[in-house]
C-alpha cells in the first residue's frame, strides 16, 4: 500500500483500545507506540512480537498509521506518544523522513523517541539520517528480530520516561524559582507548594495525586483528632485528585490517620504500599505535612531523595514564615504607633484601622492595582503621626481652635513627614508622603505646601477622604458625631474644593460599603447629630 485517501482514514488509522484494569483498580496509563508503515504485515508482526509486553508496570498501546499523511494527524492527536517505529518509503520515497522532520519542527516535539525501521537502507543512509533528521535509532527490518525488538522497545521507553521526568522536574523547579520572586505575596506559599508537589512527583517516578497542608502554629498536635485548637487542617495546594475541593480533615482522620500518627511521632516520613506522608515542624512552631498517594512501593534510594528534599522544603517554608512574620510585625507596629497617637489625641485607636481599611477600599474602587492599595493600607495608619509633638492643651481643646492654636496644630503634617522621611522602606516612605499631603486641598487652599489638584499625591488624596469620612461619623473632643446622610452631603459640597472629585464620586457610589467597614471596627455608639464643620 503506497497511500490512502482522506475518506478512508478512519478505516486505516487503527488506535488499539487501551488495556483495561481489573475491576476496582485504577488502570495504569499505557505507553503509546506508533507504527508508521505502509505494509499491514509489519503492523501485525510488530503487535504479535510485543504482545503482553510491560514496561515499568505499564502496558503498551499501539497506534497504526499507513502513510506519512496519516501519521501527521496521529501525532497531533497523540502528542504523548512515547515511541515511533517509522518506515522511510511509503507514499513517497522520503515520506518517513519528512514525517520525522515534521515531528521535531512542525509539531515541536523533541521528546518522542523515533526509530527508523527500513527495508531499503540505500534510500536513507544511516549516518546522514541520524545527523540530519534527529532520529534516535536506525534499524534494518531484516535485523530486527523479536528479541531485538523487545530490547529496542525497553531502551526507547526507558529513555522517554527519564526525559519526561527531567522535563517535569524542570517545570516544577521553574515554578519554585518564580514563587521566590514574589515571596511576600499572599499566593506565594500556594505557588511554592504546587512546585514542591510536582518536584516530588518526579522524584518518585510516578504520577501520584498530592495534597499539601499547613496547620496553625498552636496548639502542639498530638494526632489528628486533637492536633489543633479548632480541629482543622488548612489546605494550601493540591495536584491530581486533590487539585479541586477536598476536605483534608476527612482524609487525615480516616484512611491516612495511621500514617499521620507515625509521621508525627517521628517528626518525619511514614509510608505504606500506596501512600507517603511527610510531617515536619520548624522553629516558628509551624506544623506542616505532605501527603502523596497513588504511589507504588518506593525503594531506599527514592525514600532518601524524598527525605533530603523535604529538609530543603522545610527550610524554605521556614524562611517564608519568617518573611511573613516580619511583614506582619511591621504592619502591627505601624498600627500600634498610629493608635498610640490617636489615643493621646483622645481619639479611639479604631480610627487608624478604619482609615486604613476605607483607604484600601477606595483605592481598589478607583482602579488602583491591589499591590498599591495594600501599600496604602499599610501606610495610612501613620497619617497623623506628627500629632505626637502637638501640646495636649491644643490636642484636647473642646470646640474651635484660635488662629494661633490652629497654626500650631497644622505643623503636625510637617512634623510627621520629617519623622518618616529618613526611612528607605517603601511603606514608611509612602507614609511620609501621606502625612505631608493629606491636608492639602484640591482647590489649593490646604497645608502645608499649598498643592492643588493632581499635584497632590494620589494616595494622600484618598487618605484625606477616608480620614474625614471616619472623623465626621465619630464623636471627637471638639465635635459630636454626624449622621451618615449629613456626612455624604458634606462630601458632595466639597467635591472639587477640599477633596478630589473622582475619589468623592467613588465614596458616594459605595457609601453603603464604606459604612459597613466602619461597623467592623466600632468605637462607641454615638447618636447622629446635625452637621458640624471640622475646625482641625
Amino acid at each position: 500500500m503506497t497511500g490512502t485517501d482522506d475518506t478512508a482514514l478512519d478505516d486505516l488509522f487503527i488506535a488499539e483500545p487501551a488495556p483495561t484494569a481489573p475491576s476496582g483498580t485504577e488502570p495504569a496509563a499505557p505507553w503509546k507506540i506508533m507504527i508508521v508503515d505502509d505494509e499491514p504485515g509489519v503492523h501485525d508482526v510488530t503487535r504479535l512480537a510485543l504482545q503482553g509486553v510491560m514496561f515499568d508496570k505499564r502496558p503498551l498501546h499501539f497506534i497504526s498509521c499507513f502513510s506519512g499523511a496519516e501519521a501527521r494527524k496521529a501525532i497531533a492527536a497523540h502528542p504523548d506518544t512515547a515511541m515511533i517505529l517509522l518506515d522511510v518509503v511509503m507514499e513517497t520515497e522520503h515520506a518517513g523522513l519528512e514525517f520525522a522532520r515534521f515531528v521535531r519542527e512542525g509539531a515541536n516535539n523533541a521528546l518522542t523517541r523515533i526509530v527508523l525501521r527500513t527495508g531499503q537502507p540505500g534510500q536513507a543512509p544511516e549516518r546522514k539520517v541520524i545527523v540530519d533528521y534527529d532520529i534516535n535509532d536506525y534499524k534494518e527490518k531484516t535485523e530486527l528480530t523479536a528479541s531485538k525488538l523487545f530490547t529496542l522497545i525497553h531502551a526507547s521507553l526507558r529513555a522517554y520516561r527519564d526525559i519526561i521526568t527531567i522535563e517535569n522536574n524542570k517545570r516544577a523547579l521553574t515554578k519554585i524559582i518564580n514563587s521566590s520572586a514574589d515571596i511576600f505575596k499572599l499566593s506565594s506559599l500556594e505557588q511554592f507548594a504546587e512546585g514542591v508537589l510536582e518536584q516530588i512527583g518526579g522524584l518518585v517516578s510516578s504520577r501520584p495525586g498530592t495534597l499539601f497542608l499547613q496547620s496553625p502554629a498552636t496548639p502542639r498536635p498530638d494526632g489528628l483528632a486533637a492536633c489543633f485548637e479548632d480541629g482543622q487542617w488548612r489546605k494550601v495546594a493540591g495536584t491530581g485528585r486533590y487539585e479541586s475541593g477536598i476536605d483534608p480533615n476527612l482524609l487525615l482522620g480516616g484512611k491516612y490517620k495511621h500514617l499521620l500518627d507515625a509521621a508525627v511521632a517521628g517528626n518525619g516520613i511514614a509510608h505504606d504500599d500506596d501512600a507517603l506522608l511527610a510531617y515536619f515542624s520548624d522553629r516558628m512552631d509551624s506544623r506542616n505535612l505532605l501527603l502523596l498517594d497513588g504511589i507504588s512501593r518506593m525503594g531506599e534510594h527514592e525514600l532518601a531523595l524524598i527525605e533530603l528534599y523535604m529538609r530543603n522544603v522545610s527550610t524554605a517554608l521556614e524562611n517564608i514564615a519568617l518573611h511573613e512574620d516580619l511583614e506582619h510585625t511591621q504592619r502591627e507596629i505601624i498600627y500600634l504607633l498610629g493608635e498610640a497617637v490617636e489615643t493621646r489625641s483622645k481619639e479611639t485607636g479604631g480610627h487608624v484601622r478604619r482609615v486604613a481599611e476605607i483607604s484600601y477600599f477606595l483605592a481598589r474602587a478607583c482602579g488602583l492595582p491591589d499591590a498599591t492599595a495594600e501599600l496604602l493600607k499599610a501606610a495610612a495608619p501613620l497619617h497623623d503621626l506628627g500629632k505626637i509633638a502637638i501640646p495636649d492643651v491644643i490636642l484636647h481643646k473642646p470646640g474651635r481652635l484660635t488662629p494661633d492654636e490652629l497654626a500650631v496644630m497644622r505643623t503636625h503634617a510637617e512634623i510627621g513627614y520629617n519623622l518618616l522621611k529618613p526611612s528607605h522602606r517603601t511603606i514608611l516612605k509612602t507614609a511620609a508622603t501621606i502625612a505631608h499631603e493629606h491636608h492639602e486641598r484640591w482647590d489649593g487652599g490646604g497645608y502645608p505646601l499649598g498643592k492643588a489638584g493632581s499635584a497632590i499625591d494620589q494616595l494622600a488624596r484618598i487618605t484625606a477622604v477616608a480620614d474625614v469620612f471616619d472623623s465626621l461619623l465619630h464623636k471627637r473632643s471638639y465635635k459630636p458625631a454626624w449622621a451618615l446622610a449629613d456626612a455624604l452631603e458634606y462630601f458632595r459640597t466639597e467635591a472639587g474644593k477640599q477633596f478630589d472629585p473622582a475619589v468623592v464620586a467613588v465614596l458616594l457610589d459605595h457609601a453603603d460599603a464604606a459604612w459597613a467597614i466602619l461597623q467592623r471596627f466600632p468605637d462607641e455608639t454615638a447618636e447622629p447629630q446635625a452637621p458640624f464643620l471640622l475646625a482641625h
